[in-house]
């Protein structure tokens, strides 16, 4: 089993009901941003960072991105007759990812600065992480009201307001057959990595949009325009 992931999982399943109008025809990993899907913004990143196995998952309205990503190498996990939530969907996918710890990334956002599965990958210490999550200081993350997720404290994460979680990570996935529901959160497997100070985290060296409602797009695309014109 590796203990460094190479395989990464992009959550590409959810109904996208935050974008309105925008998800009536259409997956929300195949709205636009900047002239491109999403999905393409997520892919580019595993393209830049090397990662050698992504799989995305798949349930509502899945056509328009099948025939988009065929071709591509992506491998797709069908969630065809329920919606398998953060955690239940991963595990539906290990048998594509493989053994051992993988990254996984949102498809609602985008980013700026350093690569976050680069950051990831550098600071990956599977001897005393069991999870290591990519935050963000509140200041750089557009289009996220509130007070944050969790709190920092000499690498190790605990629930409260302080930073907010990027949607990026590296987890180990053996817990996940631990569950006994066929749906759940990977919160569940946060809090029980909390209990037993597992739970890791590090900070994003750049800014990061959330495009999970249809405010965000505006912001992605200045804060895009930002990054080309400094």
């Amino acid at each position: 089993m590796r203990h460094h992931p190479d395989a990464l999982m992009i959550f590409a399943a959810g109904f996208g009901t935050r974008m309105g109008p925008l998800t009536a025809d259409r997956p929300k990993p195949m709205v636009e941003v900047a002239g491109k899907p999403l999905i393409d913004h997520a892919r580019a990143i595993a393209e830049d960072a090397g990662i050698g196995r992504i799989v995305a998952n798949l349930h509502y309205k899945p056509e328009p991105l099948i025939e988009h990503l065929n071709g591509t190498g992506i491998l797709l996990s069908h969630e065809r007759d329920t919606l398998l939530d953060t955690g239940g969907g991963l595990r539906e996918a290990l048998p594509l990812l493989g053994p051992g710890p993988v990254f996984t990334l949102n498809s609602d956002a985008v980013w700026t600065g350093a690569n976050p599965l680069g950051e990831l990958r550098s600071a990956w210490n599977p001897d005393r992480m069991d999870a290591l999550l990519l935050l963000l200081d509140p200041n750089d993350a557009r289009g996220h009201p509130g007070a944050g997720d969790f709190t920092l404290s000499d690498g190790q994460l605990n629930r409260g307001p302080g930073y907010v979680y990027s949607g990026a990570q590296i987890i180990k996935t053996e817990s996940l057959h631990d569950v006994a529901e066929t749906v759940f959160s990977l919160n569940l497997i946060w809090d029980r990595m909390i209990a037993a100070g597992r739970l890791s985290g590090i900070v994003h060296q750049g800014e990061w949009c959330d495009v999970g409602h249809p405010q965000g797009i505006a912001e992605a695309e200045a804060l895009l325009d930002y990054e080309r014109d400094v």
